[in-house]
């Protein structure tokens, strides 16, 4: 799972400074969450797999229970879904992500639906193109957008299940769907986030879309991002940041971040990435991606850093300008070190890099950080 590379953004820079300060590119829907409560997220993308490959999840108390169940005792009501076009692994795919949404709303919570559109994983270092799209002309692959995202969002709607928050794309800093919609399309980029905005408007109507960056405290990165969304007339809802703190900076950098894009576009604002490591330890014999025993100087590895972290974004969220900060996702909350359940949807042998910065410990217990992202 190793996926956080920065986008080099010398490129991006230098076509850079393109927009004038935006104005609104489309008016917020008439309902949507996190306007009347904090959105308290667990991304659990990962944990179908887990379970088919004998995950197990307890309570804090060691009781063992279904996994979003826990969640929503815990106070989680939300959760986010990735889903990919044709994954070579089958999973995270539409069918997945209805079971999650299905299973999300029994316990009540709200679900985000975060679409990659790639048979792989989608960040800033790649955006590969689904395999089935590869010889699609633009007009052609526009419409692919359309159809994928509005056949997902129909069959949620089918189940009973119409989630308040989907994102189109992931971790867009250098576009989507390479090389089509790469950052030196930005025409292309637009009208390929259009489409994924339009289906959504199309078959959930009260739903608000994100277009969602890594590197939360990078401000340049988001304004030139932004200003030529908007230029170029992308009609989105809401804004989403990925924020390690260990990769991102600061806390001030973040917050800097935010209260700018609050006053600059006016949009409701997620932090939909996030984490921190419990422990040092592995529990899979998969190398960990992050090993340094203080990720952050002066924040070692433990349940009680997590827990502050938590606590420490989340203030930052809820101190945006005009309550424009809405809420925070806690990122694979459930993805605990099963054999079999890696990170790489091609390669069965492949481990979990990500099991020490769970929400659940190597016996798949739940952490104090759970109970803390539960009552933010």
């Amino acid at each position: 799972m190793k996926r956080r590379t920065a986008l080099t953004a010398a490129g991006a820079a230098a076509v850079g400074a393109a927009a004038a300060t935006a104005t609104t590119a489309s008016a917020a829907p008439t309902e949507c969450p996190g306007r009347s409560r904090f959105v308290r997220g667990a991304d659990i993308s990962g944990l179908i797999k887990n379970e088919d490959y004998g995950a197990v999840y307890r309570r804090a108390d060691g009781r063992r229970g279904d996994a979003v169940t826990i969640l929503a005792e815990n106070g989680v009501n939300c959760i986010r879904a990735k889903v990919w076009v044709d994954p070579a692994d089958g999973y995270n795919t539409k069918t997945q992500v209805v079971e999650l949404g299905k299973r999300a709303k029994r316990a009540g919570m709200d679900l985000l639906v975060d679409f990659h559109y790639s048979d792989t994983w989608a960040d800033p270092g790649k955006q590969y193109k689904p395999a089935a799209w590869a010889g699609l002309g633009f007009a052609e692959l526009k419409t692919a957008v359309y159809e994928h995202t509005a056949d997902v969002l129909g069959a949620l709607k089918r189940a009973g299940v119409k989630p308040g928050l989907v994102q189109i794309g992931n971790e867009t800093n250098g576009g989507l769907i390479w090389p089509d919609g790469r950052w030196d399309q930005l025409e292309q980029m637009a009208g390929l986030l259009t489409a994924g905005c339009d289906a959504v408007a199309d078959v959930l109507p009260k739903a608000q879309t994100i277009l969602h960056l890594a590197e939360g405290g990078n401000s340049g990165a988001f304004q030139w991002f932004f200003d030529n969304a908007v230029a170029n007339g992308v009609p989105f809802h809401a804004i989403g940041a990925s924020f390690y703190p260990y990769w991102h900076g600061e806390l001030s950098g973040l917050a800097a971040n935010l209260n700018d894009l609050a006053v600059r576009y006016g949009k409701p604002l997620y932090l939909v990435e996030t984490a921190y490591p419990f422990t040092t330890g592995d529990s899979d014999g998969f190398a960990n991606i992050m090993t340094d025993p203080e990720p952050v100087p002066g924040f070692p590895s433990s349940p009680e850093n997590q827990s502050y972290w938590i606590e420490a974004i989340a203030d930052v969220v809820k101190a945006v300008p005009d309550g424009l900060g809405k809420g925070l996702f806690w990122w694979e909350a459930t993805w605990t070190g099963v054999a079999g359940a890696g990170w790489d949807p091609a390669d069965p042998t492949s481990g979990n890099g990500w099991e020490n910065q769970a929400l659940f410990d190597f016996d798949g217990r739940a952490l104090p950080g759970l109970r803390t992202l539960g009552t933010l």
